[in-house]
């Protein structure tokens, strides 16, 4: 039995457990769900930058306590508030964003920690029903889903738009001698953050010669990052799926559906997931997936 300090593990563990009441265990989940937002909220953006800054001026604070310099300490014991105020004015947009998204907490079904499933479905729906349109119409299209890594180098190549996510608002953007239709639009949270949006082209375009702009462009940011991409054909309208790398082509909208709720992780989807992951394995072992033009 392991013991520690003439108590067993179990002892030991008991006599902490003795000082922690129930306040103190709300008050640490309070803490850690603030601080889980808040990485959510400033993932992606500038303010990750300012928030990595301030965090190195606290260290120097600290540093300074401990060491006793005098300068930096009267500077910090009579700068707190200045250096608040501060803070509110560089996280003006954050907050404000943060303070909106808490007035809608109410409806609980996204839960506390997860993202609400029933805007993810509706992000599905509404993008296959904006592909499938504009595929029956041959007008090509670009549609970036944004994953885990952060795209405001993309959004900020286009035009703003901060739009709530519909096949209308979709097909708007890629009507034919649209503004904004030779882009492509960035989706994220059920919004369509921008439009008319630059992206990297591919890195190895030797390996896809028979492959369109589009496409090209596609398979070039999925081998950046780890967003999605759907692409309809101008040419032919067929649906293409890029992610990883990697290009599908010749979707239906049912399979293309399957595609974008693995990709986002519903539930629904999480053994098409699994499946896909091999099939794309077993494809860079082979040869990819000829695209056709764009």
């Amino acid at each position: 039995m392991l013991v520690l300090g003439g108590l067993n593990l179990g002892e030991t563990l008991r006599v902490l457990l003795q000082g922690v009441s129930w306040r103190d265990v709300v008050d640490i989940g309070i803490i850690t769900f603030l601080v889980y937002r808040l990485v959510l909220l400033v993932r992606g953006t500038q303010a990750v930058q300012l928030l990595q800054g301030l965090m190195l001026i606290g260290a120097l604070g600290a540093v300074a306590f401990i060491l006793h310099l005098p300068i930096l300490e009267f500077i910090y014991s009579n700068g707190g508030q200045v250096i608040l105020i501060g803070v509110i004015i560089l996280f003006q947009p954050e907050l404000r964003r943060a303070l909106d998204q808490m007035g809608r907490l109410g409806s609980l079904r996204r839960g506390l920690l997860a993202p609400e499933t029933a805007q993810l479905r509706k992000t599905v729906d509404e993008v296959t029903r904006a592909a499938t349109r504009l595929s029956e119409a041959s007008t090509g299209a670009l549609i970036v889903l944004q994953g885990e890594v952060g795209l405001e180098e993309i959004a900020s190549t286009g035009v703003r738009l901060d739009a709530i996510l519909s096949a209308e608002v979709l097909g708007t953007i890629f009507t034919y001698k649209s503004p904004l239709h030779d882009g492509a639009a960035l989706v994220h949270s059920g919004r369509v953050v921008a439009a008319g949006c630059v992206l990297p082209l591919a890195e190895r375009p030797d390996q896809n010669q028979r492959s369109g702009t589009r496409h090209l462009a596609a398979i070039g940011l999925t081998q950046v990052t780890d967003a999605g991409v759907v692409v309809v054909s101008e040419e032919s309208g067929r649906i293409s799926w890029a992610v990883g790398g990697e290009l599908e082509s010749e979707l239906d909208a049912d399979a293309l559906t399957n595609r974008l709720g693995a990709f986002l992780r519903l539930p629904l989807y999480e053994r098409h997931r699994r499946s896909l992951r091999l099939r794309s394995r077993g494809a860079r072992s082979g040869h990819a997936t000829p695209a056709g033009r764009s």
